[in-house]
């Protein structure tokens, strides 16, 4: 995850209550939530993302982020598929082994890298048949016996973590063709899953979102907080760019908006996991192909009472707004020298308190966003806007 060195100058009034609020307490007690970001364009919607992506890791969660341009979002498959790309579920089914190894009453630290828990035991004269049922047993109660976890993906999990343990023994084939299954591996044969005890069926877009709630609740048995999930870019779903390597119909673009109505639906039954989606304030203005055109699911979003004061807790999250309200001159100073610092250039000057005022009269024209402005100013080595 990219590493985010400055502090939100700027944004510190949405960032640190989204941090407080929701990554501290909300979403780390088992909660869940989606929200979308919206601006003009330069307005800092993807830094947004990423700076939220930076707090939740140093929460201890798993933060996810990708672009709508890079991934279909009308089927839920790809989405969970990429969750899954980047969450790392082995690292997460290392700390699964961890916990045991704690609940059976050993520090994983001393265990020597090369050795598996089964081989310390051995070589400790611990590995009789009594704590081998025990592992079984620690096995069964943290993914078999939870309700929130998807049978068949416990099992996998389940011996994946054995695996790690180096108990029960489960053969590389075997391992294979359990990770291929949990990635949506088309080529695995379910007949070949079955002699492994489980009966499972393929992973659609129907089935996605149980699977990310199982997924979701590995990533927080294997000790992390939760999970952290930034899709930037939904102004694509508009796009008419030939350019652009994901092209939407409106059969795609309705089922996207379709697969969001769910998600919001659905919500309450995911636990530790939090959605930060943005998208450019063109996909708000057109009435035709934008969200509004799709009212299921934009009487869920929009907010209930609207007004001139930014709301922190609105699921609709305006940038512009925030900036119009919290943007001051030395607001904007401060971003500047935010930026000049962390790309340290003698080409780069921070603007003064007049630059700063020039570039709010602009950004209240609209079109480009202050960050956007402030750093087009800044470059150009602290000239006039």
């Amino acid at each position: 995850m990219e590493n985010t060195k400055d502090n939100g100058v700027g944004i510190n009034f949405l960032t640190d209550f989204l941090t407080e609020k929701y990554i501290q307490e909300y979403i780390a007690h088992g909660g869940s939530k989606i929200k979308f970001v919206t601006g003009c364009t330069g307005s800092g919607k993807t830094y947004l993302l990423r700076f939220m992506c930076t707090k939740a890791q140093e929460n201890n969660y798993r933060p996810v982020f990708f672009s709508a341009k890079n991934i279909w979002l009308h089927d839920f498959k790809e989405i969970y598929l990429e969750i899954l790309r980047q969450c790392g579920l082995m690292e997460c089914l290392k700390g699964c082994a961890e916990r045991l190894v704690r609940n059976m009453g050993y520090e994983p630290s001393e265990i020597p890298e090369d050795r598996t828990f089964i081989d310390y035991l051995a070589q400790e004269n611990m590995s009789d048949a009594l704590n081998r049922r025990e592992i079984r047993t620690q096995l069964k109660e943290m993914f078999l016996d939870d309700p929130l976890l998807d049978n068949n993906f416990a099992l996998a999990c389940s011996m994946l973590t054995g695996s790690i343990l180096g108990y029960p023994v489960l053969e590389d084939q075997s391992r294979d063709l359990l990770l291929g299954w949990i990635s949506g591996d088309r080529t695995v044969k379910l007949t070949q899953l079955r002699s492994l005890g489980m009966s499972p069926s393929r992973i659609t877009k129907y089935n996605a979102r149980h699977m990310l709630r199982s997924l979701a609740e590995v990533v927080r048995i294997g000790g992390y907080s939760g999970l952290f999930i930034a899709i930037d870019d939904l102004e694509i779903l508009i796009s008419r760019s030939s350019l652009e390597e994901i092209h939407y119909t409106k059969m795609k673009r309705e089922d996207t908006y379709e697969s969001f109505r769910e998600l919001i639906d659905d919500i309450d039954s995911l636990h530790n996991i939090m959605f930060l989606c943005s998208f450019d304030r063109a996909l708000l203005d057109d009435e035709n192909a934008g969200i509004k055109s799709y009212q299921a699911l934009w009487m869920r979003i929009q907010n209930e009472v609207s007004g001139k004061r930014f709301n922190r807790f609105s699921d609709l999250i305006d940038l512009d707004l925030l900036a119009y309200q919290e943007y001051t001159p030395a607001v904007l100073v401060s971003m500047s020298e935010a930026f000049a610092d962390k790309v340290q250039s003698r080409h780069i000057l921070p603007i003064d308190e007049t630059q700063a005022k020039e570039i709010l009269s602009r950004a209240h024209l609209g079109g480009v966003g202050v960050p956007e402005l402030i750093r087009n100013v800044t470059i150009g080595g602290g000239t006039h806007a």
